[in-house]
């Protein structure tokens, strides 16, 4: 049995609490270094995971060679292997841009990073409904302390919100996994799966209850209307590289709601087939409705960027509820894109901010900003990629989410909200950019320019756009191989418990 699943989770806990042990803890620049080397680690890690997955349909790890489905279980396969890289890139990047000054703001900024780091890892790999929640708790936990970073006022506002909401969140998760261990006697993902497809009459609306709790807690995560409120004011408060760590945190949401109800209550469920379809068409095109509402009446440009991600969870969850493959490899595509860009756009939009002087990231006349050739032609390529305009990676992103649409009727559900979403990004940057970079009075502050650490950090999420469009047929090969084996249930189910008995409920 291979540990290198265990890995990506194990690496980052081992980072962080090294780093809160002399001499480490001591010196910043020795924090930076070790954290550094920690996820150059973490990236290679990733890509070996890849090349597991390419070659593997699906592998799993048993905690203490406890057998499924009694033991703790790791499961890989090529979607969860594809966001482990995913969030490895997002955390390097992220970490380049904090290690230019942003990680002075807190004393355990970097131990932190890295908890985050292990939640998230973690809640990707897990093949048990209850170690989910328990990655859940310890990403929460770390983003807690993370979007309070610096200490402000308007931080401490957002966090507490922040806090209360998911603190409720927790509490739903918790009702639902005794409602669903209760009814079925396991929470392994595939047994459950097993379990699911062969209920008695009586059980099944207990099971129902349950699921539908669960898609309740994952669509807070993942912001789903009407539980995205929180969304805008935190991501707005949270310092940039917070912001752009965060860009994950929905696609979390996303991906528990991809697993749960296409592997547990997918259309083999039997009589709780495609549970969750029903509530997440109509909830995702308003969430669409709701992001383009914000994105036009945005002042700032951090909550402008904190609505881009609204719509584009909205735009991938509609898809998700679709539930077929051709759907699930355009939303694992449109995914890659979205969190990177959104995160490159929270940085860029700091940098931007912190050259105008008083006016920061309001969408009014300043001073002019110190670079403006290279921020501005950044800003232009950024609002270009995220409105799905050819030829960045948004319009290959946004291209496939349309054309997964089986219907006359889904597509005049979606496209007209999609083309709006892309025509009102277009106008908001248009009418930002030319504010920023040409309305300007006065002159420039004294400020030289950001440090390069911050050109690095922001450019290697930007360069995705071009990456993702360079290499969309291999990613796209990729994507649809992984979203086959998501539909691939019972083969998965005899895979791991190949002694099933079809009807066998008990623990």
């Amino acid at each position: 049995m291979s540990h290198l699943i265990t890995l990506p989770i194990l690496v980052p806990m081992l980072t962080g609490l090294v780093m809160l042990l002399p001499p480490i803890n001591t010196s910043r620049t020795r924090q930076r270094l070790f954290a550094g080397a920690s996820l150059i680690v973490q990236l290679v890690l990733a890509m070996a995971l890849i090349n597991q997955a390419t070659q593997t349909p699906w592998s799993f790890y048993a905690m203490g060679d406890w057998q499924a489905p009694f033991g703790i279980m790791l499961m890989l396969d090529r979607m969860n292997a594809l966001l482990v890289m995913l969030t490895s890139i997002l955390a390097f990047a992220t970490f380049l841009y904090a290690s230019a000054g942003e990680d002075n703001e807190g004393a355990y900024f970097q131990p932190l990073f890295q908890f985050q780091l292990m939640g998230i890892q973690g809640a990707f790999l897990t093949g048990d409904v209850f170690n989910l929640f328990v990655f859940f708790e310890v990403l929460l936990i770390a983003s807690y302390a993370l979007l309070m970073h610096g200490g402000t006022k308007q931080r401490t506002r957002a966090g507490l919100h922040y806090v209360t909401l998911n603190l409720v969140g927790s509490a739903l998760f918790l009702f639902a996994l005794g409602i669903l261990y209760g009814t079925l006697g396991t929470l392994n993902m595939v047994d459950m799966a097993a379990k699911v497809q062969h209920l008695p009459e009586d059980t099944a609306p207990l099971v129902a209850a349950g699921g539908l709790l669960l898609l309740v807690v994952f669509g807070l995560k993942a912001a789903l209307l009407p539980l995205h409120f929180w969304l805008p004011q935190s991501y707005s408060a949270a310092a940039a590289p917070v912001a752009a760590l965060f860009a994950i945190m929905t696609k979390v949401g996303l991906y528990a709601i991809i697993r749960i109800f296409s592997l547990v209550f997918g259309e083999h469920a039997g009589e709780l087939a495609q549970l969750a379809q029903a509530w997440l068409w109509p909830l995702a095109l308003l969430t669409i409705a709701a992001g383009i509402l914000g994105v036009l009446s945005s002042q700032d440009l951090r909550r402008l960027v904190a609505h881009l991600v609204v719509i584009s969870v909205g735009s991938l969850l509609a898809v998700t509820s679709i539930g077929n493959a051709q759907a699930l490899a355009a939303v694992l595509y449109y995914t890659l894109h979205s969190t990177l860009i959104s995160a490159a756009l929270f940085l860029l939009v700091d940098m931007i901010a912190n050259q105008r002087g008083k006016a920061g990231s309001r969408v009014v006349a300043a001073r002019p900003v110190a670079q403006p050739l290279a921020l501005g032609a950044c800003f232009m390529v950024a609002g270009l990629s995220i409105a799905g305009m050819p030829p960045f990676s948004g319009f290959v992103g946004k291209v496939m989410l349309m054309q997964t649409m089986p219907s006359a009727g889904w597509m005049l559900g979606f496209w007209p909200l999609a083309l709006l979403s892309g025509l009102a990004t277009l106008v908001i940057f248009s009418r930002a950019g030319s504010t920023l970079f040409w309305r300007v009075h006065g002159q420039a502050t004294e400020t030289q320019g950001s440090p390069k650490a911050h050109w690095f950090g922001m450019g290697l999420l930007l360069s995705a756009s071009l990456v993702l469009t360079l290499w969309a047929a291999e990613l796209t090969a990729y994507t649809q191989v992984a979203a086959q084996h998501l539909m691939q249930v019972d083969t998965l189910i005899q895979t791991l418990l190949p002694l099933h008995v079809p009807g066998d409920l008990t623990p």
